[in-house]
């Protein structure tokens, strides 16, 4: 085995296992569709209703408050037309009218207060407290306020009127201002609002289940449709695969139908390829069991110790193809059927397992007289993938360039580290005829084999390669030998590119650095 000068393989820790790949996957509760689209729209629908009834009494409490307000603004007006001012002396003149407004009903008790300049109560209730300085209105204007009078909620409009324009005389710069209040209890406005909320709450109540129901069946008649669908697939036959119909269903439910399409179209394909590659291997087996059937006959009908050894030798030659394609059609099934699931991807040395794989080839190299070379990076190359899957494409790669090199000649197995494009590089070098350009898309096929080349093989080892790529999301290329050994034999280079770990590259370019 060649190495490149200076190489030196270095011990390192054992990676950590990932957590993510054993740990256990929650399961998901399955959800109704109707149930979830009838959540969405009755829990906004059930959030909003009492809002609405809480909005709807301040409204109906503003509206009750309207005509009461304007009914005491009226009350301060006429008691301040009956203040007046007689030699000095504030004193009222209330008129029966007037009076009447001083009389309680059967809900709501009235109070007034009339009080001269100097804050004197002159007529009515002397307990009605009198309003803040600060809330003290223009004269001639009538305020509003809230008060309590004896633990009772009132409502108190007041004016302050100027006794020097009642008497019509002039101002001598000291204010005569008389207050003039009027209050009442909020019986009547609390009736009147709780009449106004029964209005609009009562019909909601009738409302609301005739809503819920109609939701109800709306959802209902919306659905149906995937349950016409889910009915019309049922009924399909186990081996129907043709697409499904999808003028009859809604425009919503298009796109899954059309997913549905292209998965049964997938489902298909994928059908097909087993069918001829079950038909492909089948046909690949009969050559190999038909040379035994034939050679083991001929060697009971032989009498002769050389004929006999001659036919047991061709019959141990075709088990041992046998027994490589049967490997090679099983290592296939296997790396296509390789799941995100099942796939046991760990950290690994690239260096490490192709340096491994090589070793378990030279003895063969040695037996075709072909110089198998190794060439590593210096420091550990570190990827992603299946140790089983990357060993057994490196082998069919290394087992393809094997039987196409000539005795004496050479093939070389090396990894790259490509920093700038964060890539492991791994490559397969041989001497052989090479691949032409027109044929390198076709090697990779099942069962493909090159015309002319005398080459005893399956045409399965390339497909495995393709397919472990795929699985390692490498990609692969094929190309010339830059250095052929020999011009009647140009070679081929096959170079398989992995993402780096992305948790170590740094540590891969430092001690790339460092060596």
């Amino acid at each position: 085995m060649k190495a490149r000068p200076g190489n030196r393989f270095r011990n390192r820790p054992a990676p950590v296992p990932d957590d993510s790949l054993t740990r256990p996957v929650e399961e998901k509760v399955q959800r109704s569709l109707f149930g979830e689209i009838l959540d969405w729209m009755l829990a906004p629908l059930l959030l909003l209703w009492p809002m609405s009834i809480a909005i709807t009494y301040l409204v109906a409490k503003s509206i009750a408050n309207q005509p009461f307000d304007r009914a005491l603004e009226d009350n301060v007006l006429v008691l301040s037309q009956q203040v007046k001012e007689v030699d000095g002396k504030v004193s009222t003149q209330l008129s029966s009218p007037a009076r009447d407004i001083l009389r309680a009903d059967d809900l709501d008790n009235i109070y007034f207060q009339i009080k001269n300049n100097k804050g004197e109560v002159i007529d009515g209730d002397r307990e009605l407290p009198a309003p803040a300085e600060e809330d003290k209105p223009q004269t001639g204007t009538v305020q509003l306020r809230n008060e309590n009078l004896r633990g009772i909620d009132i409502r108190v409009a007041y004016s302050y009127i100027d006794l020097n324009k009642i008497n019509r005389r002039q101002a001598d710069g000291t204010p005569h201002l008389a207050l003039v209040q009027v209050a009442e209890t909020l019986e009547k406005r609390a009736l009147l609002a709780n009449e106004i909320i029964k209005g609009v709450i009562l019909p909601q109540f009738i409302i609301l289940p005739i809503a819920l129901a109609l939701v109800w069946f709306a959802l209902s008649r919306g659905l149906s449709p995937l349950a016409e669908l889910q009915h019309r697939i049922r009924a399909r036959r186990p081996d129907d695969l043709s697409p499904i119909d999808s003028r009859h269903v809604p425009e919503e439910i298009t796109p899954l139908v059309s997913s549905l399409n292209e998965m049964l179209e997938r489902l298909a394909q994928t059908i097909d390829i087993q069918k001829r590659f079950i038909a492909d291997a089948a046909h690949q087996m009969k050559t190999p069991l038909a040379g035994m059937r034939m050679q083991s006959e001929l060697a009971l009908r032989q009498t002769d110790q050389g004929e006999i050894h001659r036919s047991l030798l061709q019959l141990a030659t075709s088990s041992e193809a046998a027994t490589r394609l049967v490997n090679q059609l099983l290592t296939l099934a296997r790396a296509e059927n390789q799941t995100p699931a099942t796939q046991l991807l760990e950290q690994l040395d690239l260096n490490s397992l192709a340096r491994s794989v090589v070793h378990d080839w030279i003895q063969t190299s040695f037996s075709k007289k072909i110089d198998l070379g190794f060439e590593q990076q210096d420091a550990p190359v570190l990827i992603f993938g299946s140790p089983l899957m990357l060993r057994e494409m490196l082998s069919n790669l290394i087992d393809n360039a094997l039987r196409y090199t000539p005795e004496e000649h050479s093939v070389t197995v090396r990894v790259i580290i490509d920093h700038e494009q964060a890539l492991a590089i791994l490559e397969v070098e041989d001497n052989g005829p090479g691949i032409p350009v027109t044929e390198r898309d076709h090697v990779f096929e099942r069962f493909y084999r090159i015309l002319g080349t005398n080459v005893q093989g399956s045409g399965l080892g390339l497909a495995i390669v393709r397919e472990i790529a795929s699985q390692h999301q490498a990609s692969i290329e094929i190309s010339d030998n830059s250095h052929p050994q020999d011009a009647a034999f140009p070679g081929c280079l096959f170079r398989i590119a992995f993402r780096l770990n992305p948790h170590d590259e740094v540590s891969i370019e430092a001690g790339y650095e460092h060596s």
